[in-house]
């Protein structure tokens, strides 16, 4: 690629990539001022990952997941975590059949496209821990048998910060399974009006199907190509490094961490109709896709996960 230039793009990727640009438009329409969110929940979804979203209740979350699901004709299920809930009502349960004589397995929620696991730190670390073979390995084990969960499985994960009563936060290995952790926030009071305006009309916060199933599987191929400049890899491969060697920092990002932001560039450059990566889309991504991953010293921990990566972005020169 010459500097300032772009690349070849198929008709097939080009196409593709409008499509995505139409299920970001679709999800807008439904949420009122969470463009960035909806954007980085369209990134995870083509970058093959999950997405997790803390924030207090009422601010949109579930309707964040709902209005993506219901723009991909697929199927959609949600568990509303709770401290009773066991790991087999979320994979499934094998119920004997007495006119047949045999166990048949009952499927579980988890089997779907899109599932939304709504205030997961309510469920027991066990129930937790049931997710993880299913985001990482997209299979679940039960009773000795292996069972392929669908090509598209995306899970968006729900917690409220405030209320710890009652709650189990989720460990490290279970955060590094997402690749994108955010906040909604509140609305500007232009916003909030844009919102009871909306609540007063019918059916203002449902959303259309605008892609399919295979669409989305095909723009996970497509975004998988987006060339990426060596001088990006070592912008990445430097980020990470200073993560592990920040003194606010005791644990910085894996090479897990460094891969996803790698594939969430990618998805985010073919969302923006690029097929090649740019140092900004590493900005934008990187407090996202490493804050989480990030553990700070006690001391240092009225300084935000974000805040790090940030002050890390600002002290490294970026590839020209």
């Amino acid at each position: 690629m010459k500097p300032g230039g772009t690349l070849e793009r198929s008709p097939e990727s080009a196409a593709l990539s409008q499509k995505t640009q139409a299920l970001l438009n679709n999800i807008n329409g439904v949420l009122v001022g969470q463009q960035r969110a909806a954007h980085l929940a369209v990134v995870t979804l083509l970058a093959g990952g999950h997405l997790i979203i803390e924030d207090v209740p009422g601010v949109g979350k579930t309707l964040l997941a709902k209005s993506l699901a219901q723009s991909i004709s697929g199927q959609f299920k949600r568990i509303q975590c709770t401290p009773d809930l066991l790991p087999s009502d979320v994979s499934g349960v094998s119920v004997f059949e007495q006119r047949e004589g045999q166990f048949r397995f009952m499927p579980g929620p988890i089997f779907t496209n899109i599932l939304l696991t709504d205030e997961i730190n309510r469920a027991t670390p066990r129930t937790q821990s049931s997710l993880l073979e299913a985001m990482e390995e997209r299979q679940v084990t039960t009773d000795g048998t292996t069972r392929k969960l669908p090509d598209l499985f995306f899970v968006m994960a729900t917690q409220n910060p405030i209320e710890q009563q009652g709650t189990f936060p989720l460990p490290e290995a279970q955060l590094d399974r997402f690749t994108v952790a955010l906040s909604l926030g509140y609305p500007s009071a232009a916003e909030e009006a844009d919102i009871l305006s909306k609540t007063l009309k019918e059916d203002t916060f449902t959303a259309t199907p605008v892609l399919s199933v295979d669409d989305v599987l095909a723009a996970r191929v497509n975004a998988r190509k987006v060339f990426v400049h060596e001088a990006i890899v070592h912008y990445i491969i430097e980020i990470a490094n200073a993560t592990r060697q920040h003194p606010s920092v005791v644990l910085g990002v894996s090479p897990r961490g460094s891969q996803l932001l790698l594939r969430a560039a990618q998805a985010c450059a073919f969302v923006g109709g690029r097929n090649f990566v740019t140092p900004d889309d590493i900005k934008q991504l990187a407090p996202y896709v490493l804050g989480h991953r990030i553990l700070p010293k006690v001391k240092a921990k009225r300084i935000s996960h974000e805040d790090i990566i940030n002050n890390i972005l600002a002290a490294l020169p970026a590839p020209g």
